[in-house]
């Protein structure tokens, strides 16, 4: 008999997944029998504990001792579909269910007891638990975790069956007929539970009382069933009956047998302290390491009872999701708990842990979240507070401990060349250290994009030098080169610009050819190609374009337009579908036509649905063509209009028209007729009479320039042409793209001896912009040249290659596919040379205190400086009486370095005007533009003036700092304070929003958080006691971006222990300074300090770094674009880099590993250590027990210098060596030691190996085992039990056993490839034992034992199960006269896997019409009498143990008709032949009869209906007459008798059976044959 787990008494709606599923069929089908008798459970009672309550409950509930039954199908746990638990109860309502259960349950109260516990617990826990349990076998096994719980299969009888005998698991006895059926065994053999009991004693006693209770509804002769009780153990017999009789019977035996007063007892002893258990996590969230805006989650699953509260920690500050709405997402469910961080930045970086809690404790886990950036995109602001800084240091094989210095040599400069010629740009790289195993990783990039090899360009490192090479250079290859060299996150890089002109014109005076054609929108119908307009026109306006395609592997160019089209956009049509082609454009001009572009890259004449599928990979990969197949379709209906029909692009040349597919189209594909109308009339044309469109886009040519059109579409399929669409609104064909106006105000600007930089304006209500191209001409020439042929993008750009002390003037124009704009005015000459000039005028004056004779005015710094620091200002001021400005005056004969200055001796009340002027090298810039009118008049407001001097530093692309200087009008009391505003600098003044809360004391404030791209203004709100006073003037707006070539300030720490702080600079002037500042202060003359610059690098040392140099350390190069950067230190990073300091100023010789030890393979005993590295001149000393040991017989020693390893070899261990071993190194100054202690149980342990492996050496010098005895399972599912061996001669001989008795083989093995196999075909239960193979020779004998036991054998059968499972064939369908049949084969079949089906989503519940079963190696479900109802999608699901295998059939539609009308007929043909007419038995074949005798024959027949009987002698109609009597009776009886026989009634005989389903015939032959006697006295009368 079968064992089951104690929880399925309550939870029936568990074992569904957990038992066999023969037995879900015979719960099944016992629960409809009983669904109506009344409720055994009642739900959302609270009142369990409480008797009269309970009795009313269970009153209500239908209960009575004449109708119940042991189950209940409408609110009970055994209601498949129903909760384990209430919802709403506070306490599991068992009243009534206890009184059933008394019969199985014959325990006492106390043994009970912590079972009953978990139904008597909180409602919070039980419903937490009863979730758990409807999630299934997954959710449940988490809190069945740690219990040994082995519930062992019960004995059962069963017919004896063959060997090999396929057991079919179906119950087929019907409803009224004796009870003598078996049980389908459960299958499990073990299960683990915890929870809900805790000692072994309780669990074979819950384990029991449902073994009793099973009995309600499992007796009979195939069933022996234990029973446990306490005060009885006798077996109970139970007569065969019918199946209702023993229910009901069995149901009113436990209601008498139970009262309400026995549960409320029973109830009373509980005891819930033995359900809790403190928190456990099953599942530990892992640590991460992830690219920054990548999505990460932790995930850990925790066991205990009540369920723990489960909470997030970063850096051990719990998590608030409401703080961070959209960061933090928290989740737990089932006992899965989550946290998943969305969008992870540099901040995220910190150690996560888990904290789970309940009464019984709390227990944390732990994991580690590591966010990656790579250096040039370190953010500055993230570095304060905080420890961590832009690494200096490089992760190598070799440790976190090398700064690489990476220089450029030999490098690269602007490089100019043209179209079809080789270029190759090259540096020479210096590495330092050079650690030859850590190549670095060289990438180039062109405008920013990473570049790839191919065909165009090829990339070399030769190990020192670094080069890329443009095979075939064209002017898609012009652009700003650069390259980088990393090692590890460490890189350096270098850039500059390649120029690539157009080649000569074959026809003279042709323009340059077009460049970048691209392929977009690319369908069935047309492909539209796209290009750039080049920059040379040749001299002569371009007229057009044309386009060339070429068939992928082929060399045939077809002209694509007849006439030349200047839009820079064109839809290529005729196409063959799924094909593919290339695509090249040449301009044309009055001159000539040019050279064609570079070719574009592939595309398939395929719409992008098709692309997806076919995943660009063609059928015909030599020509590139893809072989595309349709469908022939089906009988449709005809289409029904498109819709949201639109013009999508218009030009001169063509109108491309997109719509969506009709809702209404059948089954088959469509296609599509397009027609055009000239607007205002109704004179529909179709464009496409010959072939339709295929794809929901088409390109209409041959239209009028200048008219307007109205388009509609019809669709069309086997059925017939559809009804139009709505038409589109009159489109005019024209260029609905402008061609863009000329960009404005040409600047140039110097920049270098040969370059001069041009920035612009872009042109207004531009659209579409490509780009622009520059041109510059000598002044006076004449003659323009292009100084880039490639657009640029942006208002900014270095025009390279210009003569030295030549004045040039610069003209642009832009560029977009509609065509180029006019150029525009062209730029003030400038002449070429190093830039410097005076500043430009300061702007924004403002007074920021005024006295009554003096005021104090602040401004802005111009905004271009000249090229050179802007050495000081010079103020002007001038009165103003009744509006009218009088003559300025010089307020400084000096010039003032600061952006504020005081003017004396003003007037009282007078109106003033002030100007401004800087100056620097190149002189005394112009003055700026008169302030506003200012009175000069004594300020008595009570709160501070508007801070001064504000400005940005350190921009980046989610942060700056802001600086000020404190207002020059402090107010009546002294400022506590700052606020900081900010907003986008578009928007309007309402949207000002205040930085910080609290006032800030510091005069600097690092701003987080902002939007890259976004550009921001600033302003500053002095505070004292009387309140916040004017804001600042709004600083100048600034765009949140890391610009290119940004640098950070790094930390170093060099081998005499000094710490430094770095920042390097490549955008540096000859009048460039490196400034630093602590706290955003000036450094001047600290003692502490050592500033030393060099070049573009400026190095910040500490003498001693101390408390007193905690602070924020800033540099900012001067006359740069805002090169600046700062570095926090702080507590813990002084700590860290002190730490460092001291490793460095005494250092260690670093190991790879301490002293080991190992042991040899003859049992010698190693000792060994590995430094990193050793020089040749480094010494080791080996120690024992304080005394120093030498080279010698016992030990042997060696120093490997090239490796760093030293080691001391001993032949074996005595008791004498027991004691302390220390290596001792020296290399140059720096030493270290390592010590290993072998003493006690450490010794013993590693004497004992050392001997045991001598021993195995000796083992091994004859036959042995090298792999173990082990199994494995082949694809024909047998099992394979295998071993490898060594050391095998001839005479070797190999025995196999199991448990001790030996295993004939038939064949003698061969050891090939040193393998020893034995095969177990067919493995089952019968198989299980211990497994044993000798292997012996004349040098000895080895042995390896494998044991499928318990666990291991469970494990090798769902090995074989899972194998079996994936042999199983798809499903297929069969009809029979019973109904429609599933089946799948399998190789072969066992017990161990359980098997399942699943009708449409829903586990089928087996009856008499729906059964499965197995027959051979057939997995069956038999469907009799179907129905429409039967009809969807059949999964048959086998589980091997561990996984979820499935078969799934669609038996539907065309399937499930054609399945059904054989089973009608196979149906009809079954009644046929059981209904038909025929002969059961009775008559024999041949009766012999003496003559004179009587003859008596009977049989009896049978039909349905009646079948008509009649006689045939000698195949003549036969009737009866006098002596021959022919009797039918009954219906069925039929008689044949002759009183008297003689001679003339032998012959052949038969009976004819007939009805309307057939005839039968059955012979008998009579021979009458006469005595000798007689016949001898017969012949005498004759004579």
């Amino acid at each position: 008999m079968m064992s089951l787990p104690f929880y399925q008494r309550h939870h029936e709606h568990y074992d569904r997944a957990y038992r066999h599923k023969a037995l879900s069929s015979t719960v099944s089908q016992y629960q409809k029998e009983t669904k109506s008798k009344s409720a055994v459970y009642a739900q959302g009672s609270a009142a369990y504990a409480r008797g009269s309550a309970a009795y009313r409950h269970s009153s209500a509930a239908g209960f009575s001792l004449d109708s119940s039954a042991a189950y209940s199908h409408g609110s009970s746990a055994y209601d498949l579909e129903s909760a384990a638990y209430s919802y709403g109860s506070a306490a599991y309502d068992r009243s009534a269910a206890q009184s059933k259960r008394s019969a199985a349950y014959s325990l006492d109260s106390e043994s009970l007891s912590t079972s009953s516990a978990a139904y008597s617990h909180a409602s919070e826990s039980i419903n937490k638990l009863a979730a758990a349990y409807r999630l299934g076998s997954e959710a449940y096994s988490v809190g069945l975790k740690n219990s040994n719980l082995m519930i062992e299969d019960q004995s059962y009888k069963m017919s004896p069956k063959a060997k090999r005998a396929k057991q079919s698991l179906i119950s087929e006895d019907k409803e009224n007929e004796a009870l003598d059926y078996s049980v389908p065994i459960f299958t499990g053999r073990e299960v683990n539970i915890s929870g809900i009991t805790d000692t072994e004693e309780e669990r074979i006693k819950e384990s029991a009382a449902y073994v009793a209770k099973r009995n309600l509804f499992a007796t009979g002769e195939g069933v022996s069933v234990s029973k446990v009780a306490k005060t009885t153990s006798e077996e109970k017999h139970h007569e065969k009956k019918s199946r209702k009789v023993a229910i009901r019977e069995s149901a009113e035996h436990v209601a008498m047998r139970k009262t309400l007063e026995e549960t409320q007892a029973f109830h009373k002893k509980l005891n819930k302290d033995k359900l809790l258990h403190a928190p456990e996590f099953i599942i530990e969230p892992r640590s991460h390491t992830i690219w920054e805006k990548e999505n990460v989650r932790f995930n850990c699953s925790v066991a205990g009872w009540p369920e723990p509260r489960v909470t997030w920690y970063k850096n051990n500050v719990p998590i608030d999701v409401q703080a961070h709405p959209g960061k933090y997402i928290i989740q737990s469910r089932y006992g899965l708990h989550s946290l998943e961080i969305t969008e992870c930045d540099f901040d995220d970086t910190a150690q996560y842990h888990a904290s789970a809690l309940n009464v019984k404790g709390e227990v944390s886990v732990y994991a580690s979240l590591v966010v990656k950036r790579y250096k040039g995109e370190i953010d500055a602001s993230l570095l304060h507070g905080r420890n961590l800084s832009p690494s200096p240091f490089a992760v190598t094989p070799h440790g976190y401990a090398s700064r690489f210095e990476i220089s450029f040599v030999d490098k690269f400069d602007v490089a100019f060349g043209r179209e079809g010629e080789t270029m190759s740009l090259g540096c020479t790289v210096v590495i330092n250290p050079d650690i030859k195993r850590f190549k670095p990783d060289i990438e180039w990039y062109r405008n920013g994009v990473l570049i790839t090899p191919s065909k165009w360009v090829q990339m070399q490192w030769s190990g020192e030098r670094a080069s890329l090479t443009l095979t075939h250079a064209n002017k898609e290859d012009e652009g700003l080169y650069t390259l980088r060299v990393a090692m590890g996150e460490y890189y350096e890089e270098y850039s500059g610009y390649v120029f690539v002109r157009d080649a000569d014109a074959e026809i003279p005076g042709a323009p340059g050819a077009p460049l970048d054609v691209q392929c977009l929108d690319a369908n069935k119908d047309y492909v539209i190609v796209s290009w750039k307009q080049p920059a040379v026109d040749g001299g002569n306006p371009i007229l057009g374009y044309f386009i060339d395609r070429c068939e992928v592997g082929t060399s045939h160019w077809t002209q694509c337009n007849e006439n030349p089209v200047k839009f820079a956009r064109f839809p290529v049509t005729g196409l063959i579908e799924g094909r593919s082609y290339i695509f090249r454009v040449r301009a044309v001009n009055k001159a000539g036509v040019s050279l064609p572009s570079r070719v574009s890259e592939p595309v398939a004449a395929l719409d992008p649905a098709d692309r997806a599928r076919l995943r660009g990979h063609p059928s015909a990969p030599w020509t590139g063509q893809i072989i595309v197949t349709e469908e022939e379709p089906a009988e449709g209906v005809v289409p029904g209009p498109p819709t949201d029909l639109q013009v999508i692009e218009a030009t001169k040349n063509y109108v491309v028209l997109s719509w969506k597919p009709p809702g209404q189209r059948g089954h088959e594909g469509i296609m599509y007729f397009v027609e055009k109308c000239v607007a205002g009339t109704e004179d529909w044309q179709r464009v496409n009479t010959e072939i339709p469109v295929k794809s929901p886009r088409f390109a209409v040519f041959d239209l009028s320039e200048g008219k307007s059109y109205c388009f509609r579409v019809r669709c069309c399929n086997s059925a017939g042409i559809g009804e139009p669409s709505e038409a589109t609104e009159a489109t005019v064909v024209d260029d609905k793209l402008d061609i863009p106006k000329a960009p404005g105000r040409i600047m140039p600007t110097r920049n270098t001896d040969t370059s001069v930089v041009v920035t612009w304006t872009e042109p207004p209500d531009a659209k579409e912009l490509v780009g622009y191209y520059i041109e510059s001409s000598v002044e006076g020439s004449g003659r323009w040249e292009p100084c880039n042929n490639n657009p640029v993008k942006g208002t900014r750009f270095i025009c390279h290659g210009l003569s030295n002390g030549e004045k040039y003037i610069f003209r642009v124009r832009a560029v977009n596919a509609a065509g180029l704009s006019e150029f525009s005015q062209e730029s003030e000459p400038i002449e070429v040379k190093a830039a410097i000039a005076a500043p430009s005028p300061p702007y924004d004056i403002v007074v920021l205190e005024s006295v009554r004779d003096s005021m104090v005015l602040g401004w802005k710094q111009p905004e271009a400086i000249g090229g050179t620091e802007i050495t000081g200002y010079y103020v002007n001021y001038r009165e103003v009486v009744d509006g009218v400005p009088g003559k300025w005056k010089e307020a400084n004969i000096k010039a003032v370095t600061e952006r504020a200055y005081r003017i004396q001796n003003l007037k009282e009340n007078m109106v003033y005007q002030f100007q401004v002027a800087a100056a620097n090298l190149a002189g005394v810039g112009t003055p700026s533009k008169p302030s506003k009118p200012f009175k000069c008049e004594e300020w008595t407001i009570a709160v501070p003036g508007p801070p001064h001097d504000v400005k940005c530093t350190e921009v980046r692309k989610d942060s700056l700092v802001l600086l000020w200087k404190e207002p020059v009008y402090s107010g009546r009391s002294p400022i506590v304070g700052y606020y900081v505003d900010m907003k986008e600098s578009k928007a309007k003044e309402e949207h000002w929003r205040s930085v910080n809360e609290k006032p800030l004391q510091k005069k600097f404030l690092k701003i987080g958080g902002l939007t890259e791209g976004v550009s921001y203004v600033f302003r500053v709100r002095a505070t004292n006691q009387a309140g916040v006073g004017k804001p600042s003037d709004v600083t100048d707006a600034v765009t949140a971006e890391t610009r290119p070539g940004t640098k950070e300030v790094v930390v170093d720490v060099d081998d005499n222990g000094v710490i430094s702080l770095n920042f390097e600079c490549d955008q540096m002037s000859p009048d460039s300074k490196f400034i630093w500042s602590k706290n955003y202060e000036p450094i001047e003359d600290d003692p502490r300090l050592n500033i030393d610059t060099k070049g573009g690098k400026s190095k910040l040392s500490f003498k001693d770094l101390g408390e007193d140099d905690l602070g924020i350390y800033s540099c900012i190069v001067t006359d740069t674009d805002g090169a600046s950067s700062s570095y926090t230190i702080d507590e813990e990073e002084m700590k860290r880099l002190l730490a460092l300091s001291h490793e460095r100023q005494f250092p260690t010789v670093p190991l790879t590993s301490e002293l080991a030890v190992e042991i040899l393979e003859k049992g010698e005993v190693r000792f060994w250590l590995q430094a990193e590295k050793l020089s040749g001149n480094a010494k080791a000393n080996f120690v024992f027990n304080d005394k120093e040991i030498f080279n010698g017989e016992k030990y042997k020693m060696k120093v490997n210098h090239n490796t760093g390893l030293v080691e001391m070899i001993m032949d074996k261990l005595e008791e004498k060596d027991e004691g302390t071993y220390t290596f001792q190194l020296q290399d140059g100054k720096a030493t270290n030691q390592s010590s290993l202690v072998l003493i006690g149980d450490v010794f013993k342990k590693l004497r004992d190996e050392a001997d045991f492996q001598r021993k195995e050496w000796h083992r091994k010098q004859g036959p042995h085992f090298v792999d173990k005895l082990g199994w494995e399972v082949t694809d024909e599912c047998n099992v394979l039990l295998k071993c490898k061996v060594a050391n095998i001669k001839k005479e070797t001989h190999i025995v196999w056993y199991k448990d001790d008795r030996e295993i004939m083989v038939d064949e003698e093995h061969d050891f090939k490839d040193g393998v020893c196999t034995l095969l177990i075909s067919e493995f089952s239960k019968k198989d299980a034992g211990t497994y044993e193979v000798i292997l012996k020779d004349d040098r000895g004998k080895d042995s390896s034992e494998l044991k499928l036991k318990d666990t291991a054998f469970a494990d090798l059968m769902n090995e074989v199960c899972r194998r079996i499972a994936l042999s199983a064939t798809d499903l297929k369908i069969q009809s029979t006269a019973e109904g429609i049949r599933l089946y799948s084969y399998v190789t072969y079949y066992v017990e161990d896997l359980r098997v399942g089906w699943v009708h449409n989503d829903t586990q089928i519940k087996f009856t008499d019409r729906m059964r499965t079963g197995v027959t051979g190696e057939q997995i069956w479900l038999q469907i009799n009498e179907p129905t429409p109802q039967d009809k969807g999608r059949y999964i048959m699901e086998l589980f091997d143990g561990n996984t979820t295998h499935k078969k799934t059939v669609d038996l539907s539609g065309q399937a499930f008709d054609e399945a059904f009308a054989e089973f009608q007929r196979l149906k009809q043909a079954a009644i046929a032949e059981k209904n038909r007419a025929r002969v059961l038995g009775g008559l024999p074949d041949v009766v012999t009869i003496q003559e004179g005798k009587a003859l008596n024959l009977s049989c009896t027949v049978w039909g349905d209906p009646t079948p008509e009987v009649s006689w045939l002698k000698n195949e003549k109609s036969f009737v009866s007459d006098a002596n021959c009597t022919l009797k039918f009776e009954s219906g069925k009886n039929v008689s044949f008798s002759i009183s008297t026989v003689s001679t003339q009634d032998s012959g052949k005989y038969s009976i004819v059976v007939k009805n309307k389903y057939g005839t039968e015939t059955s012979d008998v032959t009579v021979s009458v044959y006469i005595p000798e006697e007689e016949r001898a006295s017969e012949q005498e009368k004759k004579q």
